[in-house]
């Protein structure tokens, strides 16, 4: 599978008393990669490392950059002394602070993984350390690009960590991205390794890989290099997690332990303007740009979510986002800043997981909070005709409770620039008071009847935080209503990503919130590009530390979107609330709230602007609509493609005796009327109307390309996979 070692003898290396350990620059010469690789082939990584000490020749010989994390890696530093109320530089700083603060209390848990894993703060820095100095010792280098291909585990946050703390930049992408894309982005970034999940994803890319790429070395996180697809590594270094982590104590121990092995390096800090990560976007629109985010991008994260997220030591976190994601990546960092506990989950084991660890937060995307509305509204119907009366009638009080709560609280939403009168705003006031008080009674006795059973069954104590994509109203309203406080936020990946959330002392629904700190924002006119007043609808721009610092290699995208004043143009369409010193809406001055993107605007014949999202957030109300996209572009009305919940659709049809209560499936005149009935009956209060429906069997999905690995649809590959039914359907 791997090249076969060389014999090696003692001869090869000059020993001293003095020697010096300078494991890169002699294990990648050419006896010293044999040595590296008969060593991991025997498995004497350990005394192998220990006897690797290679002599400086001369005075004069060329020393080798040591590109360091400024606090995490101040002990390996000659002259240098830093503590951990030094500002953070880099990123990996974070990790001695948090170590020293919280060293035994358990910050990760990882049940999934072959093995599980548990790892307190302070095994989580070394482990973090022995990584970095691995990757060192198999010959990284400072600014060279690794690609990490892998999912959700504490092995990727190691990873991530570890190429960060050595200076080199990380390429994240998930094992769900096509291998087509994969390589697209090992090679646009000019990866020169490989860090990939396990050999299940190295062998399913292996083949398009192969002849394609230049690659120095692999390494695995999980797995055995035994089940590496035999034609896929030829000529290439493979490494597992413990061969990179094994070698990494090792030259740790050395450096620790020698004055000398350390004289043998020039040594440079981590500056917080050198490239931390390229993050490739999500590609809705196209191919997928490198965002090249800075340790400055990404420490503005780390000191500026505790106004969204308080968290405080030992608070419970669910993670299943993938950690490429800026979103989860940018909260994780986060969070290990205050000494939570966080377990990793999956959406197969998400429902028990929520059960079973009761987080205090739930860090996620819309999806997910829809699909627990939705699992919870099925137990409701599913419940008997009196239960199930009850239960909707103590929703509906409430949701009514909860709006008259936000008239009198002063966080109901307006796009008005005019104030009511003073008189207007105390009797509003006033009435919102007493109708509010007289149901709060029944509010709180269905909190203790039917709310807190909920509560038990998915935790999320504190608040669940939603970005990543838009949050459907009927969603935030219902869990408002019984009690589960949501979030919802604003975010870019070109941003880091967080711009604007929510507050738990100001959660006002229906926005994503205040921009976080240092951070502007701005809404400009379309056309023109002048910036609009409060209450105007527009181009969102935003301007603050977290702005990306360009396009890998792609300065005319950069120039498109981020002006030589530093704003950054998001392509969103929305409007500020303006600001009331009195009435219903005096608390929602300033918050940001987003309408669509300018690009799935869609246009009509007629020369009407349509903003699709609106219209299937009201139609994925139904518990019969599993994804809608609407479609119409040039047409003289809207159509949609639908893929039905197949399971509700035939209990409806049951229900309504539409079909043989033995039956199994349902026919497709039963279906299509179905359907269409209710995308009206949901749609019905939208500015426009669905017209034709194109119901399809299979499910928009990452897998088929229709959907971003964030889960969001890719409304051009839709409309291109269907281009024929499209016609047909207009026509």
């Amino acid at each position: 599978m791997m090249a076969m070692a060389l014999p090696f003898t003692p001869t090869q290396l000059s020993l001293a008393s003095y020697d010096c350990t300078r494991p890169l620059h002699f294990l990648f010469s050419h006896n010293g990669s044999h040595l590296l690789q008969n060593c991991v082939e025997s498995g004497a990584r350990r005394s192998a490392i220990r006897d690797c000490r290679v002599f400086c020749q001369s005075e004069t010989e060329t020393l080798q950059l040591r590109r360091y994390s400024p606090l995490l890696e101040s002990s390996f530093v000659p002259g240098i002394s830093a503590t951990v109320s030094d500002e953070w530089q880099a990123v990996p700083d974070i990790w001695r602070s948090s170590a020293e603060r919280y060293g035994d209390r358990i910050a990760l848990v990882d049940p999934y993984h072959n093995p599980a894993s548990k790892m307190t703060y302070k095994e989580l820095e070394q482990s973090i350390l022995n990584f970095s100095e691995g990757l060192r010792v198999i010959g990284i280098k400072p600014d060279e690009k690794i690609a990490l291909f892998a999912d959700n585990s504490c092995r990727w946050l190691v990873a991530d960590q570890g190429i960060m703390t050595m200076g080199a930049i990380n390429v994240v992408r998930g094992s769900r991205s096509s291998s087509e894309e994969l390589l697209q982005i090992y090679n646009h970034s000019e990866s020169v390794a490989l860090v990939v999940d396990n050999p299940e994803l190295f062998n399913r890319i292996v083949e398009t890989f192969h002849l394609k790429t230049s690659m120095r070395c692999v390494i695995l996180l999980w797995g055995e290099k035994s089940s590496l697809a035999n034609e896929g590594v030829d000529g290439i270094t493979v490494f597992d997690y413990n061969d990179i982590m094994d070698m990494g104590r090792e030259s740790r121990k050395v450096m620790l332990g020698s004055h000398d092995a350390k004289q043998c390096y020039t040594y440079e800090p981590i500056n917080s303007d050198d490239i931390a990560t390229l993050v490739y976007t999500s590609g809705t629109t196209g191919n997928p740009k490198g965002v090249m985010l800075t340790h400055r991008n990404l420490l503005h994260q780390i000191k500026n979510l505790w106004d969204i997220v308080p968290a405080k030591v030992g608070d419970k976190f669910l993670s299943m986002l993938p950690p490429w994601h800026a979103y989860e990546r940018a909260c994780e960092y986060f969070i290990f800043t205050f000494g939570v506990e966080q377990a990793y989950t999956t959406i197969r084991n998400l429902k028990d997981d929520l059960r079973h660890y009761q987080p205090d937060y739930l860090i996620s995307v819309p999806l997910v909070y829809e699909t627990l509305y939705s699992g919870i509204q099925k137990q409701i119907l599913a419940s008997s005709n009196l239960r199930k009366l009850i239960v909707l009638a103590f929703i509906n009080v409430s949701l009514a409770y909860m709006e008259l709560k936000r008239i009198y609280e002063g966080t109901y939403l307006t796009r008005s620039n005019v104030q009511p009168t003073h008189l207007v705003s105390a009797l509003d006031w006033l009435f919102a008071r007493m109708t509010a008080s007289i149901l709060w009674p029944i509010h709180m006795l269905a909190k203790i009847i039917v709310y807190s059973k909920v509560q038990s069954a998915i935790g999320i104590w504190k608040a669940g935080i939603s970005g990543g994509g838009s949050l459907p109203s009927h969603v935030d309203l219902f869990f408002e209503a019984i009690g589960i406080t949501v979030q919802n936020g604003y975010g870019l990946t070109e941003c880091s990503p967080v711009v604007a959330a929510r507050r738990p002392t100001c959660n006002v629904l229906g926005s994503v919130g205040h921009p976080i700190r240092h951070t502007e924002f701005r809404i400009v006119d379309m056309e023109t590009g002048d910036a609009l007043p409060p209450g105007s609808r527009g181009i969102v721009e935003v301007r603050g530390p977290q702005v990306m610092k360009g396009y890998y290699k792609n300065s005319s995208a950069t120039q498109q979107v981020l002006d030589k004043e530093g704003w950054f143009s998001s392509g969103d369409i929305g409007w500020i609330a303006p600001h009331h010193s009195r009435g219903r809406s005096r608390r929602c001055g300033g918050v940001i709230v987003l309408d669509g993107r300018a690009k799935d605007t869609i246009v009509l014949l007629t020369g009407e602007n349509v903003e699709p999202t609106v219209i299937e957030e009201a139609a994925m109300r139904s518990t019969l609509i599993q994804q809608i996209v609407v479609i119409g572009q040039d047409q003289r009305r809207l159509g949609a493609i639908v893929f039905p919940n197949k399971e509700e659709v035939l209990s409806a049809a049951k229900k309504l005796s539409a079909e043989d209560s033995s039956t199994s499936d349902v026919s497709n005149e039963t279906l299509t009327n179905l359907i269409y009935s209710e995308v009206r009956k949901w749609t019905s209060e939208c500015p426009f109307q669905i017209g034709p429906i194109l119901i399809v069997n299979e499910p928009f999905t990452i897998d088929n390309g229709l959907m971003t690995p964030t889960m969001k649809v890719r409304r051009d590959k839709v409309s291109a996979y269907y281009k024929k039914e499209i016609e047909n359907l207009f026509k």
